[in-house]
């Protein structure tokens, strides 16, 4: 080995030791306050299983190994992963609700732990898959040392993230050295990736536009123009629900179907419609409840039924971009030919819109008149499909 080289992997070492002493001492400093989320509804399994590895054994050694974060990222990955058999994969994710998405379709599902519990957590893998920003410097460095090829797909840098990235893009480059391939979702994506030190980059769309979307139940459609607001924050309930009782006087045979975002939320929802509801003397239903969509103003205060409300809807309202969140997939509206109204916070999904034709920007001040442009517009659609058969390529050598 020559002197460069001896120099380069002391140096490396030093940095992996220092890395990983910095983050246990983070998850030392913090245990206390960790151990208290533990308790919260929204936390009570993730944080023990993550933090504490209560009831989260290691994977199966040599699977191809799945990682996706939240219950879209988790449901993206449906596709790609149908290409395996059950036998073939396993599944990480770091959220509650995609682990409870993972167990509904895969047959090994864990809750990926924190850094420094993977010296001892992770097991020798055939490959690792993980989807978008989940760039664990450990999780990569570690798969990679015990065997697996590194696989990031689904791939992108968004514009407001994009200089935090290069202000620790000599921590990004340490990360890309022991990622094999990478598979972007734009040009724009590759070229900020390749700035990063990303190697082997290749373009190969958004696969979240690969899904294909299926209701899991017919539900009763109700009489008049169902307007649905979808995957909602807080900040953007009370405008939507201001704009459309508006609307509503001009339009009295629609109905507002409201699907909060997180389940934390749904009481604090419910009693703001309860609200609106009075003051205008308008029926309201919480779905839970009731398994009603006839009432003037409809709550579903419950998970996984975002598709089904999809598919009965005629005008969709997505949330996450009336506030600086980022916005959510618009692509599971299209099968269901609704129009679709979005914010202009979309800073997360530019690609994502980017392939979208017909969709309606609006501020919460405007939406009124957005919901009067929806009634003409033309339902939304997908400009292209895109083919995950070039990412199923580039891991076949280890199936």
């Amino acid at each position: 080995m020559s002197l460069k080289k001896k120099k380069q992997t002391l140096n490396n070492s030093i940095f992996i030791t220092l890395y990983t002493i910095i983050v246990l001492g983070v998850y030392l400093l913090f245990l206390p306050l960790i151990a208290i989320f533990s308790f919260k509804k929204k936390y009570r399994q993730s944080i023990p299983a993550r933090f504490f590895l209560w009831k989260n054994p290691p994977l199966p050694t040599n699977r191809i190994w799945f990682h996706a974060c939240s219950f879209g990222e988790t449901r993206a990955l449906q596709p790609l992963i149908d290409k395996f058999s059950d036998e073939q994969i396993v599944l990480t994710t770091t959220t509650q609700t995609g682990f409870n998405e993972g167990k509904k379709r895969f047959k090994t599902v864990r809750y990926l732990p924190f850094e420094p519990l993977l010296w001892f957590w992770l097991k020798p893998q055939k490959a690792l898959i993980v989807m978008e920003a989940e760039l664990w410097f450990l999780l990569f460095y570690l798969a990679k040392k015990r065997g697996a090829k590194t696989v990031l797909i689904n791939a992108r840098i968004s514009d407001r993230s994009y200089n935090r990235y290069l202000r620790f893009s000599w921590f990004y480059k340490k990360i890309f050295s022991y990622i094999d391939l990478v598979y972007a979702q734009s040009e724009t994506d590759k070229k900020r990736l390749e700035q990063l030190g990303a190697k082997s980059v290749e373009v190969s769309g958004n696969i979240k536009l690969a899904q294909s979307h299926k209701v899991t139940r017919v539900l009763d459609r109700p009489d008049g123009i169902v307007v649905t607001a979808a995957s909602t924050h807080e900040g953007e309930e009370e405008g939507i629900l201001k704009a459309f009782l508006k609307w509503k006087k001009r339009n009295q045979n629609s109905k507002l179907i409201i699907v909060p975002r997180h389940p934390e939320r749904f009481d604090k929802v419910v009693k703001l419609a309860q609200e609106f509801a009075l003051k205008d003397k308008l029926s309201l239903s919480r779905w839970s409840k009731t398994q009603d969509l006839t009432a003037d103003i409809v709550i579903i205060d419950a998970m996984g039924e975002l598709i089904n409300i999809y598919a009965i809807s005629d005008i969709v309202i997505l949330g996450g971009a009336f506030v600086p969140v980022g916005g959510h997939n618009p692509v599971e509206v299209v099968p269901f030919k609704c129009r679709l109204i979005s914010g202009t916070e979309i800073f997360n999904q530019h690609a994502m819109f980017s392939q979208i034709e017909g969709t309606i920007f609006s501020s919460l001040d405007e939406l009124e008149s957005a919901l009067d442009r929806a009634i003409d517009a033309s339902p939304v659609k997908v400009k292209q499909r895109v083919s995950i058969d070039v990412i199923v390529k580039g891991i076949q050598d280890v199936v």
